[in-house]
């Protein structure tokens, strides 16, 4: 069931955004008592799915050191600087500037080992890395926004909600997800538990984005062209993704797979934990919300072309003599 779920999550999460902006077109009275339900279904996406995460295996993760330096360097160093340039030279108002931002600077921690497996490349690798990858991305984000947004943006957006949201929302199910691991550890029933959450995260979502869609729908309607836009940037964000992970994985010497779990870690990002930020922020600035959750479905239709791309003719199997 879960195998089915992943992989029809791109065509579940776009009939659920239909829906909800169907929904509130047609029932806007309806849409106030949905957004009731928004924060506790986010602290249960957040909590299954950092419950997939093998958080008690940092130490593991840093084994491989050329892998792991070409995974850093690229999500935490090139990638940042790429999108800093980038925002200095495309007209955007702040909002939507914030919402590529958040979205595109943090790497995936979910997803992106199930897109590896399924393309071919080293899951191992990539579970071994995503408690790595979370830790180090909570540290930098504040820091990236600061150095891209200024300071005065970082002065307008912390507020009590968004401190709220950031304890609440985020480390809070961290610290339980990892409470629930450990428990696994010992016991049979917590294992199991563990595994039926994972079944949770794509309905889940699909829930979140239902109600962001029927909540939004006129800041959806007011961005119809500037989505056209972000849908440009999101595209040309993917193929950027994967010539990196083709370049560092050949600058570091590493086997293929671990090449192509370069790429899918770099072309996945974490719409997930950045969400509750957005949601949060003030009401001028909601057009950040609305921004990652269509980066996330666009970047759903781009693994499903990375699935034969990456294998198939970006990192194939090298041909032996």
């Amino acid at each position: 069931m879960r195998d089915w779920l992943e992989r029809r999550q791109s065509w579940i999460y776009l009939a659920f955004i239909l829906a909800g902006l169907a929904i509130g077109l047609g029932l806007p009275e309806m849409t106030s008592r949905l957004e009731a339900f928004l924060w506790p279904l986010l602290g249960g996406l957040l909590y299954a799915t950092f419950t997939q995460v093998p958080l008690t295996r940092i130490g593991q993760g840093m084994k491989d050191g050329r892998f792991m330096a070409a995974l850093l360097l690229g999500n935490f160093v090139v990638i940042p600087l790429v999108l800093g340039g980038l925002m200095a030279i495309l007209p955007m108002s702040p909002a939507v500037q914030a919402g590529v931002l958040l979205v595109l600077l943090v790497p995936c921690t979910d997803w992106f080992i199930s897109f590896t497996h399924l393309g071919k490349g080293d899951a191992g690798r990539a579970i071994a890395a995503t408690p790595v990858l979370l830790l180090v991305q909570l540290l930098a984000l504040p820091i990236y926004l600061w150095l891209f947004l200024g300071v005065e943006w970082l002065q307008s957006a912390i507020s009590h909600h968004l401190l709220s949201a950031f304890g609440g929302l985020i480390l809070t199910p961290l610290a339980l997800a990892w409470a629930t691991e450990c428990l696994a550890k010992r016991s049979l029933n917590a294992r199991r538990c563990v595994h039926g959450l994972g079944m949770l995260p794509v309905p889940l979502l699909a829930l979140v984005v239902f109600v962001i869609a029927a909540s939004q729908v006129t800041t959806v309607a007011d961005l119809s062209g500037v989505l056209l836009k972000v849908w440009l940037i999101f595209v040309a964000y993917l193929i950027f993704a994967a010539f990196l992970g083709k370049t560092l994985g050949t600058i570091f010497q590493l086997p293929t797979r671990s090449a192509r779990t370069l790429t899918f870690s770099f072309g996945t990002r974490n719409s997930f934990v950045v969400l509750p930020i957005a949601l949060t922020l003030p009401e001028a600035w909601h057009a950040a919300a609305v921004v990652i959750v269509f980066q996330s479905l666009v970047e759903l239709f781009g693994m499903v072309a990375y699935l034969t791309w990456v294998p198939g003719k970006l990192l194939p199997e090298p041909s032996h003599a």
